[in-house]
């Protein structure tokens, strides 16, 4: 595969992130393209997790907010869109409001 792909493939699901670090793993010259969306891809799914962790804790708490609380739980995948279009433009430009805190913290 070549940049391009393994960093659009990085963004769909984990199991697609999965076969994007292997497939960029086993290039030779390692691309900066592909190893930099598989950081933010990684954050926006660590992100993912921690946000329903939380908005399951709200809603337990306060269930008549249940329903308002699961519309936050898409924002994740607005950041994955976001960032499929960023990798499809070849730029090197984090996603919106996370992407700056995962920017150099994964080494791939």
């Amino acid at each position: 595969m070549n940049a391009k792909t393994i960093s659009i493939v990085s963004y769909l699901t984990i199991i697609g992130w999965a076969i994007a670090y292997f497939s960029n793993k086993n290039n030779d010259p390692k691309s900066e393209l592909a190893s930099y969306h598989l950081g933010q891809s990684l954050g926006v799914f660590i992100f993912a997790v921690i946000l329903n962790m939380v908005l399951t804790v709200a809603a337990s708490i306060i269930p008549s907010l249940g329903s308002v609380l699961s519309l936050l739980g898409l924002i994740p995948l607005v950041f994955i869109i976001l960032g499929i279009i960023t990798a499809n433009n070849k730029a090197l430009k984090p996603v919106p409001i996370i992407g700056v805190f995962f920017e150099g913290k994964f080494d791939f």
